[in-house]
């Protein structure tokens, strides 16, 4: 019978609830420049890619030079970590979660479009840096979601099969990541919806024998 060993978790929308503060910290960052995106596109077309792959987005749409896009990264990251620090807190449901599911021996990864160094703040501010084996950041892979790698990373990482890692993501571009690396996927609507009662019927659906 078939056994899941890891849990491979998004971050924003899924660990965090800060797709707002990325939305609001890049629009803060471009506001200085007379640009921003407005929250449809925001949903629609942006959510979950990395801030690099949005300014280039946003140089073939607005025009926005290249040689701006550092220095416009740079203060978005500002921006990120200085919401984060209002508004990052732990959630009870997350710390019972990936605790039980630690103690139980299953492997935990956050695998996340952010730089490494967002990903740790944001870890630590919700208190659960101590449960997560390993982090991968858009730092650590060539090409970010919705490319695989990231997640195939992880595995790889584990020494584990993609068969035996379950993925939560929350966006189009993260379920398409988590399903072409060949692992099982728990799409999830909002951070509430990371609980251990959910996953743990997720795990008990992938490890149901097969006739």
């Amino acid at each position: 019978m078939l056994k899941i060993k890891a849990i491979l978790f998004d971050m924003d929308g899924v660990l965090i609830d800060a797709k707002d503060w990325h939305y609001e910290a890049l629009n803060k960052a471009l506001g200085l420049f007379g640009l921003g995106i407005s929250r449809y596109d925001h949903l629609h077309t942006f959510d979950g890619l990395p801030t690099k792959v949005k300014l280039k987005m946003l140089r073939e749409q607005c025009y926005l030079p290249e040689e701006l896009h550092s220095f416009i990264n740079q203060v978005k990251q500002k921006y990120t970590i200085e919401l984060t620090d209002l508004r990052c807190r732990p959630m009870f449901h997350h710390e019972y979660a990936l605790s039980r599911l630690h103690k139980a021996g299953y492997k935990i990864a956050v695998c996340s479009n952010s730089i490494r160094n967002t990903i740790e703040t944001m870890m630590d501010k919700a208190s659960l840096t101590d449960y997560i084996d390993i982090i991968i950041s858009n730092e650590d892979v060539k090409k970010a979601k919705p490319d695989p790698e990231m997640y195939q990373t992880a595995i790889k990482k584990f020494n584990l099969k993609p068969e035996e890692c379950i993925v939560v993501e929350d966006n189009p571009n993260g379920i398409a990541a988590g399903k072409a690396s060949g692992a099982n996927v728990l799409p999830v609507a909002t951070v509430y919806d990371v609980n251990y009662e959910n996953i743990m019927r997720m795990i008990e659906k992938c490890e149901v024998p097969c006739d």
